[in-house]
């Protein structure tokens, strides 16, 4: 039996391209990527929606963590970056080389993915899937299902592996095809769609180059911070962030390392903020100031507020004034 290894994101697209292969008796095994850019991800990774769509479509699924090697490629991407801070290209040059090493394993004759041609205006140009193709060293094995007839014969094609005219000549951004598509197949479950990975979102694309900007060896720890609360540069060197809710205080106080500085109003409740790096006594003040902007004490004059550089319980408390809105609003990143 022909096999085919597949790139199952769990979105419509990659499921229907799973769908179209199945249907022509193709066994598939699917391969699906998290990290900590991922929008939705369950900490054991079983609840991604790749799992999702690996068990409605009944394929067995193996699935990567690519934190630390994603976060490499954004420092120096080869082909820079989308509109924000996503460098679609290397990744995807990168995920497509980490199937091509199992396919021998498997005895898969090429790869599928859900690509749509010109659905995303980085990665899914002509130009661009053949950049992404011949730097993965996958020349004629990438079979897009859902793009086929507008696209070059494939090897499996030309080898009669696959019946071309099954595939589909989807191109653009509507949906109309694909959910017609999923309504003929009996594919009801899938997720609205997205616009990606956090790095396509412009408010954390923005936080992602602040971090690398200041910060350039930064751990998976900094990133991990950047999808929480209010973000604040005092300094080249020092960021402060504000938990918007008691859920995200739990998380910074969980994210917090050994010499973060943790500040909490003292007496009213309150967000947890979590400075990390250190300006001395001279920026000490700072932070509480916005602390106690943001906590329920933001009418007083002075303010209590405890200091502490963890993972020490020993705290000093400060006497400041909430900090001025305006002031923040230059700080605010």
């Amino acid at each position: 039996m022909t096999k085919a290894a597949a790139l199952l994101s769990g979105g419509l697209d990659s499921m229907l391209a799973v769908k179209l292969m199945l249907e022509q008796g193709i066994e598939v095994e699917a391969f699906h990527y998290v990290s900590v850019f991922s929008p939705c991800v369950s900490s054991n990774g079983r609840y991604t929606q790749g799992r999702v769509a690996a068990d409605i479509l009944g394929v067995p699924l193996t699935i990567f963590n690519i934190s630390r090697d994603l976060l490499e490629i954004i420092r120096h991407p080869k082909y820079g970056f989308g509109k924000n801070m996503n460098p679609c290209i290397d990744c995807r040059i990168y995920t497509f080389s980490k199937v091509r090493e199992y396919m021998k394993q498997l005895g898969a004759s090429f790869m599928i993915t859900g690509e749509v041609l010109g659905e995303r205006p980085m990665s899914q140009r002509r130009d661009a899937m053949r950049i992404i193709e011949r730097d993965s060293s996958l020349d004629g094995l990438i079979l897009r299902p859902l793009s086929a007839k507008l696209l070059p014969e494939t090897l499996p094609e030309k080898k009669r592996l696959v019946d071309r005219e099954r595939l589909m000549d989807i191109q653009g951004r509507s949906r109309k095809p694909q959910m017609a598509l999923a309504e003929m197949f009996h594919i009801h479950d899938y997720p609205t769609p997205a616009g990606g990975c956090l790095l396509t979102d412009p408010g954390f694309g923005k936080r992602m180059r602040d971090l690398l900007d200041h910060h350039p060896d930064c751990s998976l720890n900094d990133v991990h911070l950047l999808k929480l609360g209010r973000h604040f540069r005092l300094s080249s060197t020092i960021k402060a962030v504000v938990g918007r809710n008691e859920k995200e205080n739990m998380k910074l106080t969980t994210l917090a390392l050994e010499g973060d500085h943790i500040y909490k109003v003292s007496d009213s409740p309150g967000p947890i903020t979590v400075v990390r790096g250190d300006g001395g006594d001279d920026l000490k003040n700072l932070p509480a100031s916005i602390t106690a902007r943001y906590s329920k004490a933001n009418n007083k004059e002075d303010v209590n507020v405890s200091h502490r550089v963890h993972p020490s319980t020993k705290t000093e408390v400060l006497r400041v004034s909430p900090s001025d809105m305006n002031m923040l609003k230059g700080l605010m990143i």
